[in-house]
């Protein structure tokens, strides 16, 4: 096990992510705006980039 807590380098994020992929204590959700299509108004997704999925903090210790 790695002693690292700090994200990936490299790691990119979108409007509505909370941190970048891999930060530990987060995980994907299904992207609020577009509802996991990737899209809104007929283009790609602002908030999630287009993924459908956004980085958010999960619950716990």
């Amino acid at each position: 096990m790695s002693g690292s807590s700090q994200a990936p380098s490299g790691a990119t994020t979108t409007a509505g992510d909370d941190a970048p992929p891999g930060t530990p204590g987060t995980g994907e959700n299904v992207c609020p705006v577009c509802k996991g299509s990737g899209r809104a108004a007929e283009a790609p997704c602002a908030n999630c980039g287009g993924t459908g999925v956004v980085i958010e903090g999960i619950a716990g210790g």
